[in-house]
């Protein structure tokens, strides 16, 4: 049986997503359908798949809607290979903007919602520029791992860093180092994190810190995507590592450039403790029709 989808193609620096509606929790896509999608030659072409369909459609919107009864909108989201995935800090910026141009919702500018993801409930707040998303409390884990990674020389320690999701993020000596990298295949993580890792590598600007804001550069290798352009919990973990290696007097707020763009990344203080929030654009490219 073949299923008709109508879906648009959005991105935030550049990470790109394909979106569709399905209020209802009609459309049910398995791995293999989700992973045609996502692929680049013979499908739309994206790093991952996004449904918006209301929470209460689904047996794990059920937990968002306990932990906030206003997380009407689920954001289901899959990697490029149909596994899920428990955040997209990019994608609930696009997520965010594709139910406003669908008129799912209201936000105007300086407004909030909060929206349901498999790594909990989210605050999404429509900016000037785009959006930014408070990612919630984060753990920078006393812990090292080992990481290996084609054309990098010598193996390198590792910092997990949890955003909702789980990373793993190397400092390098400069930009040649993080040039040179061949992220096609994907890094090796030693001992090997249960869930898998997204991982960045980072490099720390030279000086650090401008007018309060530090500033590095990353890349990054997304489990189930590969490398991305961008990728916004990626962001927010590297900027956390840095700044936990760099001591009491970094800075909370942070500059993060992308191969994709820029994000902005900065630390919170909220009832329950430090959260991280990311900040940066949204952009709808087109829609289209499929059948599968």
């Amino acid at each position: 049986m073949s299923t008709a989808l109508h879906f648009t193609k959005g991105h935030g620096t550049g990470n790109d997503f394909v979106l569709f509606a399905d209020p209802d929790g009609t459309i049910v896509l398995d791995a293999d359908a989700l992973a045609g999608i996502a692929d680049r030659h013979f499908g739309v072409g994206a790093d991952g798949v996004i449904r918006a369909v209301k929470s209460s459609k689904l047996d794990v919107g059920a937990e968002a809607l306990a932990e906030n009864p206003d997380a009407e909108w689920f954001m289901d989201y899959h990697n490029a290979d149909g596994s899920p995935a428990e955040m997209c800090g990019n994608g609930i910026r696009v997520f965010g903007l594709f139910l406003i141009e669908n008129r799912l919702v209201k936000l105007p500018v300086g407004a909030s919602m909060v929206v349901g993801t498999r790594g909990g409930v989210r605050t999404l707040t429509r900016t000037a520029d785009g959006f930014e998303t408070d990612l919630g409390p984060f753990v920078v884990l006393d812990a090292e791992a080992i990481v290996s990674a084609k054309n990098l020389a010598v193996d390198r320690p590792g910092l997990p860093v949890g955003v909702g999701n789980p990373h793993v993020v190397v400092a390098l000596a400069d930009d040649d180092e993080l040039d040179a990298l061949d992220l096609s295949e994907a890094p090796v993580v030693t001992p090997t994190p249960p869930e898998g890792a997204n991982v960045e590598f980072v490099v720390p600007s030279e000086p650090l810190v401008v007018d309060g804001i530090g500033r590095i550069r990353m890349r990054v290798h997304e489990r189930g995507s590969g490398e991305t352009l961008s990728c916004g919990t990626g962001a927010a973990a590297a900027a956390l590592a840095i700044r936990y290696w760099a001591g009491a007097n970094a800075p909370d707020v942070w500059r993060v450039e992308v191969p994709g763009g820029v994000v902005g990344v900065r630390v919170l203080e909220k009832g329950d403790g430090q959260h991280v929030a990311l900040s940066g654009p949204a952009e709808l490219v087109y829609s289209g029709d499929l059948t599968i």
